[in-house]
């Protein structure tokens, strides 16, 4: 009985299938990536606007106060804007690639409440 023997060319083709596959696998990685660090900012976003509207209740400084909510690092990516007792807290994630963190900038509102009557 004869032996089947594989075809020459067969022998790296799996070899050569992971590595077209590669740049797609690291895409889909990235983008992962990027959904789930766009969903921390918008968390981070969130709790930052809340400390800052508490900290205007308590006649502190908001900035400070959403800098101080957030973990250590996030502060250089966050913006505080205050408009009366509306603050808006914007948080870029932490991503290499800068066209795609500003895409993905996530934006809170918080609002202290209406103006104190003398």
């Amino acid at each position: 009985m004869s032996r089947l023997r594989p075809l020459a060319g067969q022998a790296g083709q799996a070899t050569v299938e992971v590595v077209a596959l590669l740049p797609l696998l690291v895409t889909v990685a990235f983008a992962l990536f990027s959904v789930l660090a766009a969903a921390a900012a918008r968390e981070q976003a969130g709790h930052a606007a809340e400390a800052a509207a508490v900290a205007v209740l308590q006649e502190r400084d908001p900035a400070e106060a959403a800098r101080a909510a957030v973990p250590t690092g996030t502060g250089k990516r966050l913006r505080v804007v205050r408009d009366g007792r509306r603050i808006t807290v914007r948080v870029r994630p932490a991503l290499p690639v800068a066209a795609v963190d500003r895409l993905l900038t996530a934006e809170a509102v918080a609002d202290a409440g209406p103006e104190p009557s003398p």
